[in-house]
C-alpha cells in the first residue's frame, strides 16, 4: 500500500513539472548583454527578477557570471510586487512629466515652457494683476524719445512673478492679459491697448475697470480650493521727477494677513538692498491704505508701488530686464517666506 501511494506521488509531480516548465518564458540574449540588460528588454530589470533569474538559471552562465550568447535561459515570472512597483513608478514619472512639461503661452516663445524646480509653494494660489491696461496705460514717463507706459512694465514683472511661482508648484491666475507680448526683454517696451481681463475688454471708466478684476478675482476665489490663496497688484507710481523712491507696500485695512505678506516682502527687499547696496539703506514702507481693489478683492492681498516712473533713477529699476527680473524673484522670495510662516 505504502508502495503504491509512494508510487503515485511520482506520477503526480512528473505530471505537473512538465506543466510549470511550459508556462516558464524563455530567451536568449544578444551580443553584448549583460544580465540587467537581457532582463530590461522583457522589463523585468527589478531586483528581486535578476535574484530569481539567477537562481532559476544556475550553472548556465560564464565564470565571471556572464551570459552565454546562443544559450537559452528562463526568465523569472513578473511578480505583483514587481508590477505594482513599476505600475507606481510610471504614475510618478507621468506625475513629474506634467509638472516639467508645463506651458503657459502668455509667458511668449521663449520662456513658456515651465520646468518646475521646487514644491516650495506646492498648495498656494495666487491671482496677479497689473495696474491699468487695455485703454488706461496708467502713468507715462519718458526717456528721450521713449514714452514709458505703467501698464507694460507692471505686466512684464507679473509674468515673471507668475513664472517664478509656477516654477514653484503654486497655482497662478493671471487677471490682466495680453497674448501677444509675453515676458519681454526690452529697455523700451512697447505700447499697446490689447490687454484684456482675462478675454473680456477692459472698461475705460475707471470705477467699471477696477471692478471688473475684482469680480474675476472673487469668481475666481470662490471655486479654488486651499487655505493660502493670495492676490498681487503691481503698479509703478509717478511724482515729481527730482522725487526718488523705494518701493512701497500697501494692505487692506484691518487685514493681518494682508499685512504679514507685505512685511515679508519687504523685509526681503531689505535684506537685498543690504546685500547688493550696502550704503544705501532702503527706506520702503508697509501700510494700509483705503485702495479699492484691496476693499474690493476676497483674498487677502498686497499691493506695490515699484518706483517713480517719473525719476531718472527710478525709471532704470523697470527698464533693465535683468531689474525686472530681480524685482519679480525679490517678490516670489517674499511670498515663499510668508507662505512657510
Amino acid at each position: 500500500m505504502k508502495k503504491s501511494i509512494f508510487n503515485y506521488t511520482i506520477l503526480i509531480m512528473l505530471l505537473l513539472c512538465p506543466l510549470t516548465i511550459q508556462a516558464q518564458k524563455t530567451a536568449k540574449p544578444k551580443d553584448g548583454d549583460g544580465i540587467t540588460t537581457f532582463l530590461q528588454r522583457y522589463r523585468l530589470n527589478t531586483p528581486a527578477n535578476i535574484k530569481e533569474f539567477k537562481k532559476i538559471n544556475k550553472g548556465k552562465f560564464t565564470s565571471d557570471g556572464g551570459l552565454i550568447l546562443g544559450r537559452t535561459y528562463l526568465l523569472p515570472q513578473l511578480e505583483e510586487s514587481d508590477n505594482k512597483e513599476k505600475n507606481e513608478k510610471g504614475k510618478r514619472q507621468k506625475r513629474k512629466k506634467e509638472k516639467t512639461n508645463s506651458r503657459e503661452p502668455l509667458f511668449g516663445k521663449r520662456y513658456e515652457k515651465i520646468n518646475r524646480i521646487s514644491d516650495e509653494l506646492e498648495g498656494a494660489c495666487f491671482y496677479l494683476v497689473s495696474g491699468h491696461g487695455g485703454p488706461d496705460p496708467g502713468a507715462i514717463g519718458r526717456i528721450g524719445e521713449h514714452e514709458l507706459h505703467e501698464d507694460e512694465y507692471a505686466y512684464d514683472i507679473i509674468l515673471r512673478l507668475a513664472r517664478n511661482l509656477m516654477q514653484r508648484g503654486a497655482k497662478v491666475h493671471i487677471i490682466i492679459q495680453d497674448e501677444k507680448d509675453g515676458i519681454r526683454n526690452d529697455r523700451y517696451l512697447d505700447n499697446s491697448e490689447r490687454e484684456t481681463c482675462m478675454g473680456e475688454r477692459i472698461p475705460l471708466n475707471q470705477i467699471a475697470r477696477l471692478q471688473q478684476r475684482c469680480d474675476k478675482i472673487n469668481h475666481l476665489y470662490r471655486k479654488d480650493r486651499g487655505n493660502y490663496k493670495r492676490a498681487v497688484f503691481i503698479h509703478v507710481d509717478s511724482r515729481g521727477r527730482k522725487d526718488q523712491v523705494d518701493v512701497f507696500f500697501y494692505h487692506a485695512t484691518g487685514s493681518k494677513k494682508g499685512k504679514r505678506l507685505a512685511e515679508n516682502i519687504r523685509s526681503t527687499f531689505e535684506r537685498k538692498y543690504d546685500k547688493h547696496q550696502p550704503n544705501r539703506g532702503f527706506e520702503g514702507t508697509v501700510s494700509a491704505r483705503d485702495l479699492y481693489v484691496l476693499r474690493k478683492s476676497n483674498p487677502a492681498a498686497v499691493f506695490l508701488e515699484l518706483g517713480n516712473i517719473q525719476n531718472k533713477k527710478d525709471q532704470q529699476r523697470v527698464i533693465i530686464p535683468s531689474n525686472r527680473q530681480a524685482l519679480a524673484d525679490w517678490i516670489c522670495q517674499g511670498i515663499i517666506r510668508d507662505y512657510q510662516q
